[in-house]
């Protein structure tokens, strides 16, 4: 049988998105793996002498994520809150990965002061790739430490000062920074006049979503940001995928989803491949399944002017201190 033309593979890639259900669960990445437009694994050993840091790396997605950097060669920082779990994980990729290498760091991603620790703890001189997917999902509103809502400072402030400070680790060698947002993001316009969330009754999966949706917005901020030091800004969206966290957070979506749900490395597969991929991705893009894709399934309900994507940027910029 002929392979199939370019132009149908591609119509089938994006009708599966448009579907939402076949894209985003276990048959999306089991139809796309057929077709011809699906990349190509990275080589072996493509990010052998590079040290990659992976947020959250204790269970689900950032698990599976640390265990395919490792197998590629990377040296894993593993950055987590509970360090016992951590070196738990850690035993595991030396015990399940011939040759991995890799070391637990403490800290709280949402905690601004506690990123500014860890940061300056940090003992590497060069980073090459940092995967921000700690998350946090509250039945009620939480604030940080500083008293930021919980998924705002988790997802966005965090994130983004834990990059601004290791900047100078980052650049000058093509180095690839992360963001795992996810699907609800679809759902939610950027709320740039509310990021606290403190107007309307307070919904935990609203929150996430909002979030989610400001990291994909920023993008282009952080990816022009960057630029000048060789720093690639990206975020993936990993489908529906069946971890801990939704187990937790969202029982009745696992209880009706989870015959379809992708496991855990299906769900990190797109970031890993970014993370080692050749040539390099264009930076300020949303992947999904080793494609770039539009953020904007609902257009009419989530596009984002510049004047909100400005005004989310500097509160941003405020809460983390950066500075203009």
């Amino acid at each position: 049988m002929s392979p199939l033309p370019l132009p149908v593979a591609r119509g089938i890639d994006t009708a599966l998105d448009k579907a939402v259900v076949p894209g985003f669960t276990r048959l999306g990445p089991a139809v796309r793996r057929r077709l011809p437009t699906w990349p190509e694994d990275p080589r072996p050993g493509a990010l052998a002498g590079r040290t990659a840091a992976v947020t959250g790396a204790t269970s689900g997605l950032g698990l599976a994520t640390a265990e395919g950097l490792a197998r590629l060669g990377a040296h894993v920082r593993l950055v987590v809150r509970d360090t016992d779990k951590g070196e738990r994980v850690r035993w595991q990729l030396l015990r399940d990965v011939p040759g991995a290498t890799a070391t637990v760091d403490r800290c709280d991603v949402a905690d601004l002061e506690d990123v500014r620790r860890f940061v300056a703890d940090l003992d590497v001189d060069r980073l090459d790739v940092l995967v921000h997917n700690a998350g946090a999902l509250p039945a009620e509103r939480t604030e940080s430490p500083q008293g930021h809502e919980l998924t705002m400072a988790v997802h966005v402030l965090g994130p983004v000062l834990m990059t601004e400070l290791l900047r100078n680790r980052l650049a000058g060698h093509d180095a690839r920074v992360v963001m795992v947002t996810s699907g609800g993001m679809y759902a939610q316009p950027l709320r740039a006049d509310d990021p606290a969330y403190t107007c309307g009754s307070y919904s935990g999966t609203t929150a996430y979503a909002r979030s989610k949706r400001a990291q994909v917005e920023l993008l282009p901020v952080l990816a022009s940001r960057w630029a000048g030091q060789q720093i690639g800004a990206h975020a993936t969206h990993p489908g529906w995928a069946d971890t801990p966290g939704v187990v937790d957070s969202l029982p009745g979506f696992h209880r009706v989803a989870g015959p379809l749900l992708r496991d855990a490395a299906q769900g990190a597969d797109t970031t890993v491949w970014l993370a080692a991929t050749e040539p390099t991705p264009p930076s300020g893009r949303l992947w999904h399944d080793r494609r770039a894709r539009s953020p904007h399934l609902l257009p009419r309900r989530t596009r984002t002017s510049p004047a909100e994507r400005d005004r989310m940027w500097s509160w941003v910029r405020d809460a983390t201190a950066l500075g203009s």
